[in-house]
Parts: C-alpha cells; structure tokens; sequence
C-alpha cells in the first residue's frame, strides 16, 4: 500500500470551501446473497475478469484525485486490505512478466488503505459513523463496495465540485422503473440554482425516504451509490434513530440535517452504472466489461452470441 497523502489545504476551490480529499467504503456486509461463496471470500474481492469489485471502486475514487480511502470492514474481511499491500514474493516470480507485474503493482499504488472495524452491521449510517476519527469535520466522499460506474463516464468529480460550492450534502440519483423504489432510497426534487448549471444535470433535494414502496414514492429518482458529505453528518447520524428494518440508516440522517437547513443537491447519472449487490447484477457487469475488453471482447462476444443462439434453437451447446 502507499504512504502518500493530500494536504486537504491544496484542494479548496475557488468557489466554495476545501474538496474532500478522503473516501470511505463502508465493506463489512455478510453478502448473504452470494453464500456460501461470501462464508470465506468477500463479496467486494469477487472478481470481475480478473479485477475485483474493490478494484474498480477505489480506481474510482483516485481517478476523482482521492487518494485516501477508509475500508469499514467486518470479520472475516482483512484478505480486502491484503489485496492492496505489497506480495514480494510474487512479485519476484512475476519479474520476468512485466505485463503481470505491472498489474499487481498497481494496487499497492492506488492509494492509501486505512480500516475501521465495524463489529455488528447495524445500517449504513451506523456504518459511516465509523469513519469520525479518520475524517474528522472535513467533507468526504461515501462508496458503496458493490456498484461503480463506467471509467469513462466519470460521475465523482463533478459531485465533488458540487460540494465544495454549496458547503452541503452531494448525492447521485440513477432512474428506476416504479416497481424498483423499494429497493432503494428515493428522493423528491425541484430545479436547482443557475448557478450549478455547469456542473451538469443538478437537482435541489426537498426530501428523502428509505426504501418506500412504490404506491408511496416521490418521485423513480433513487440514490446511487455515492455520496459526498460535510462532516457534520456524523452528529446528525449520532441523532438519528433505528429506521427501516430496525437500521441507522444514512438517508435518515441526511434528511434530518436537510429539514434543518444543510443544502441537499444531486447529480442525475445517466450513463452505465454496474451493480454487484445481486448474483443477477454481478453476472451481468461480468459478462458487459468482458465484452468491451480490447484483449478478449471479440472471442468472448463470438462466443457468447453462440451460445445465445444455440439456447434458442435447443441447437448443442460448445
């Protein structure tokens, strides 16, 4: 793992105050929908190809600038932390692979890993509470550990703007068919300010609600995985009270300090968001960054268009 940092003072804006410099991923989920694989593996080393999940999250967060990364992880997780740190020993049978060696290497060099464990998985505002100590009252970005989004349709950087400007709380919306709000956090909006025209598509958050069921949703707006936050979040989630499914949860928190004036904006994403939380999810962000590979998209394409085919005719399969 790396040594480095960023002096958060290098990183005020000239519109607004400092630009988060730090993000946590809150990992220390039993993945229950992925046992028994998750009993020994976790969810977030699952590869993808032959990156895991993780991988592509914290590649995420350092191609915004942030080089600083808090993993809250649970038991039975520490082999997350150990896909970052040095292997000398394989790097030693891979000197004369550079094309491998190069790849391992990579990861040591992201980043700066630190962890906080999180003892019971009590909701994600309980779980973001852990970070306090690390973050301290400066902004920082949220990451889920089980979606991201296309590397070349970075989504980050312009909600980190966004929040040095107005000081608040930054989320990204995704859409989702009606029937899909209970599975998600959704949101109620109206036209943001002028000012944030530049930024992109920035909607003003007028309310928010854990998991609703569909008859009940504001609006098909749900909240993607990513959040940057100011740190007073923290004694908002110390105010905040067991809520869906017994939880503390982040949404809940977040709508407190917006009843009590914290300005609440987002960012509407549309281009490709890949969700892992699933099997069904995961499968297809496998099978969809397997085929934009440059080294195996064509075969695998071939192939997969093969199989299709000959599932449809009843044909054998190869």
């Amino acid at each position: 793992m790396s040594e480095h940092s960023v002096n958060p003072s290098s990183t005020a804006t000239a519109t607004g105050g400092p630009r988060a410099v730090k993000a946590v991923i809150p990992a220390a989920g039993l993945a229950t929908r992925f046992l028994p694989a998750t009993k020994a593996v976790p969810k977030e080393l699952l590869p993808v190809v032959d990156r895991p999940v993780l991988q592509y999250i914290v590649e995420e967060a350092t191609q915004a600038g942030i080089t600083d990364v808090l993993l809250i992880t649970g038991r039975g997780k520490t082999s997350m932390v150990d896909h970052f740190d040095r292997r000398p020993d394989l790097e030693e049978r891979l000197a004369k692979k550079p094309e491998l060696l190069a790849a391992v290497k990579r990861t040591e060099d992201l980043a700066a890993i630190y962890t906080c464990r999180q003892p019971d998985q009590l909701g994600l505002g309980h779980a973001v509470g852990y970070a306090e100590s690390h973050v301290g009252d400066q902004p920082f970005a949220v990451l889920l550990g089980d979606e991201f989004v296309k590397p070349t349709e970075p989504l980050l950087p312009a909600m980190l703007e966004l929040q040095a400007r107005t000081g608040g709380i930054v989320l990204a919306f995704f859409e989702v068919e009606p029937d899909q709000t209970s599975r998600y956090g959704i949101a109620s909006v109206a036209p943001a300010e002028a000012e944030f025209a530049d930024i992109g598509d920035v909607v003003r958050v007028t309310g928010m609600v854990e998991k609703p069921k569909p008859e009940e949703a504001p609006s098909n707006l749900a909240v993607l995985g990513r959040y940057v936050l100011p740190g007073r979040i923290f004694d908002a989630i110390r105010r905040t009270d067991p809520g869906s499914g017994g939880e503390i949860q982040l949404t809940d928190a977040m709508e407190l300090l917006r009843t009590e004036g914290v300005p609440v904006h987002a960012i509407i994403h549309r281009g490709t968001r890949y969700d892992t939380g699933m099997p069904l999810g995961y499968l297809q962000t496998v099978v969809q960054i397997a085929a934009e590979r440059d080294d195996l998209g064509a075969e695998f394409r071939k192939w997969l268009a093969d199989f299709v085919n000959a599932d449809s005719s009843g044909g054998p399969r190869t």
